[in-house]
């Protein structure tokens, strides 16, 4: 960096101004505005320029902070034995599609996988650049000119287990606008399991379930199922006995379709997952986890 070697001081000190703004964009992504101004207000001295631009970039950001971001990707990195997710979002498909964002969200993916997805241990890790990501969020900010934040993250890492993926709306390489991760446990290898993998992360993407089996959908969730089949009924003129075998039938039948489990297969609808897992006679086989995430969910 600019502000350390005594050699490279010597070196600026004879740079013309514009000489002095170019080198200041090269060493910190800002524009020219910016490092234009921030040249004259350091009278010259780059190692004062690079810290003004770093001050105004956390206002620019901090006065970014109150405006939606719900665009952005969501970034997967990994492999069978370790896979994480983490979603990167901004305010305008315009910016998630940037060259400077895309590589950001890709250095960022890579990080947080080697972080298992604790955010604070992210923030204060370093990126290629020297800079932490905290400081590199900073900069993004100001050079693109929109709220950007680091969203939800998840990482599968648990032994005996196998992990796959599927990336729905590919917006460059490992980055889409959804992403599915699934783990897997047992000691099989076979192509079998592999194909079975990928096809459940995409029958994931696809059916949205709540969670992996009924009595782990949320009750909150279901409380609220409740109230509106309850409130459906009690318009509908029926008898009590009546009203309370018709509830009893809609909610099992809003609990099967909403766990994993026991969700119709998307690529044969007349069994279910739970079925599919049997029929591929592997005796330890079993869906250990899952995780979806979607961009502006």
């Amino acid at each position: 960096m600019l502000n350390s070697q005594k050699k490279k001081k010597k070196n600026w000190i004879n740079m013309s101004d514009i000489e002095k703004v170019k080198q200041l964009r090269e060493a910190t992504g800002a524009g020219f505005k910016d490092c234009n101004l921030a040249v004259k207000e350091s009278g010259g001295d780059l190692d004062k320029a690079v810290e003004i631009l770093r001050v105004k970039g956390i206002s620019k950001a901090s006065k970014k902070m109150s405006r939606d971001a719900k665009e952005g990707v969501i970034a997967t990195s990994g492999d069978e034995n370790k896979i994480s997710v983490l979603e990167l979002n901004c305010e305008t498909d315009f910016v998630a599609k940037n060259d400077d964002f895309v590589s950001f969200a890709k250095e960022l993916s890579d990080l947080n996988n080697q972080n298992n997805s604790d955010l604070d241990k992210l923030n204060k890790s370093n990126m290629s650049d020297g800079r932490s990501v905290e400081d590199g969020l900073v900069s993004l900010i100001a050079k693109m000119g929109e709220k950007i934040t680091v969203g939800k993250a998840k990482t599968f890492n648990q032994s005996g287990t196998k992990n796959f993926n599927y990336l729905h709306t590919v917006v460059k390489d490992n980055l889409s606008k959804l992403s599915v991760i699934a783990s897997l446990e047992t000691s099989d290898d076979s192509e079998a399991v592999k194909t079975f993998g990928k096809q459940l992360s995409m029958h994931i993407a696809a059916s949205n379930p709540l969670a992996l089996s009924s009595d782990l959908i949320d009750k909150d969730v279901l409380q609220k199922e409740q109230d509106l089949v309850t409130e459906e009924l009690k318009n509908s003129g029926k008898p009590d006995e009546i009203a309370q075998k018709i509830s009893l039938g809609k909610m099992n039948k809003f609990k099967d379709d909403n766990a994993l489990l026991t969700q119709a297969w998307v690529m044969e609808p007349k069994k279910k997952v739970q079925d599919i897992v049997k029929d591929l006679n592997i005796s330890d086989l079993k869906i250990n986890d899952f995780y979806r995430i979607k961009i502006g969910e």
